[in-house]
């Protein structure tokens, strides 16, 4: 039997390794079929922000703070040591409340040395009126003489006139020994306290402050060329950070004069027309007034981005709160406020767009949104549900 030529056999196996090289990235690009591709559907976290309704309502807000209206400095009318301060910031009292007490060792001693002259001199005057009795009768039997009853009389007359200025001192002493106690001269809270316990005073010096609770008043500034539209406002809003979204009504009760010289801003002061048990002393609080500027709806600068098909056309990522997914829009932009970019064509108020991470989303993306988000949907959709029917 003919053996094989190794030429032969040699070249049908590098034509057989040269064939499966050929093959094999063909078996391999026909054995991948769409549903071997990996999902680009892969739910992804998003933060998102809702487009504002103030923004595209035209009104303009100013940072304020609430406080009272009148608010009281309270101090000691004589001086001494501090010796007890049984109230701090924030606590509530009512009239008369003992606020600060002075030490009234020297006071008590003054009015007890003043007791006790009172105490003789009205025992001198006693003898003396009595002796005075007898002698106008010895002066009526021609026993003395009348210049001798007239030094009698002076002498009761004199000792009346001590017991009368004793009297008077003793008054004043007891009067200071009390003011030695500083007391609350109404209802309210304490909001300052400017001394502490073994502190030497002196008269008139500020012990504390205290403000009423039943007038409060939002104070804000505001910009000189915002004053004309706040001056034709008969009513402003407020929110306060404490209550949410919750609004009050306010009015202005007084604009100042001249502005602040540093940041030429008028000091507003609002009176609250309703709220007053929910604002507190203290409290952030948000001023709205309507703006004579056009409508603009304002979005966070990350929610802004462009493509490399087209860098020169911002867009940002829309959320589709039913189907949870995400789709590209194109938006003109324009000034900046805040952070934020004033968007001028492009999308509406109440409209829900991804605020950061927009350069790791796809196109009709599945995304999870923060269940909040959808818990103030469903609310909405109830109310006008209901106001539907």
């Amino acid at each position: 039997m003919e053996k094989p030529n190794m030429v032969t056999c040699s070249l049908a196996a590098v034509r057989g390794k040269f064939l499966a090289c050929l093959l094999l990235p063909l078996t391999m690009f026909l054995g991948c079929t769409p549903q071997d591709k990996p999902s680009q559907q892969v739910s992804r976290p998003v933060k998102v922000a809702r487009i504002g309704v103030e923004a595209a309502a035209g009104m303009t807000s100013f940072a304020g703070e609430v406080k009272a209206r009148h608010e009281t400095i309270l101090s000691f009318r004589v001086g001494g040591k501090l010796l007890a301060r049984p109230v701090d910031v924030g606590d509530r009292v009512r009239k008369g409340t003992l606020l600060a007490r002075l030490d009234q060792s020297d006071y008590r001693l003054v009015v007890r040395n003043l007791e006790a002259q009172h105490v003789s001199a009205i025992a001198d005057q006693s003898f003396l009126g009595d002796e005075l009795t007898r002698y106008r009768e010895l002066l009526a039997q021609r026993v003395i003489s009348p210049p001798e009853f007239d030094r009698h009389e002076t002498a009761y007359i004199t000792a009346r006139e001590r017991v009368t200025g004793l009297e008077s001192q003793l008054g004043q002493a007891s009067n200071q020994l009390a003011y030695t106690d500083l007391l609350a001269d109404r209802d309210g809270v304490v909001t300052v306290l400017e001394v502490e316990t073994g502190q030497v005073v002196s008269a008139g010096q500020a012990i504390a402050k205290l403000a009423p609770l039943d007038t409060k008043e939002i104070h804000f500034d505001i910009p000189e060329h915002r004053l004309p539209e706040l001056k034709r406002q008969h009513e402003i809003s407020v929110t306060l950070w404490a209550s949410g979204e919750r609004r009050f009504k306010a009015r202005v009760r007084e604009i100042a004069a001249a502005a602040d010289p540093a940041s030429r801003t008028y000091r507003v002061k609002a009176t609250l027309l309703d709220g007053q048990k929910t604002a507190e002393l203290g409290m952030t609080a948000t001023v709205w007034i309507t703006s004579d500027t056009p409508a603009r709806i304002a979005i966070p600068l990350s929610s802004v981005f462009t493509t490399q098909d087209e860098p020169g056309q911002p867009r940002v990522w829309l959320v589709n709160e039913q189907a949870s997914t995400v789709h590209s829009v194109p938006v003109q932009i324009g000034e900046t406020l805040d952070g934020e970019l004033t968007v001028v064509s492009g999308l509406g108020s109440g409209q829900l767009v991804v605020s950061a991470g927009v350069q790791r989303l796809l196109e009709g993306q599945v995304v999870r949104v923060p269940e909040e988000i959808f818990s103030a949907v469903r609310e909405r959709d109830e109310r006008r549900s209901v106001s539907h029917e």
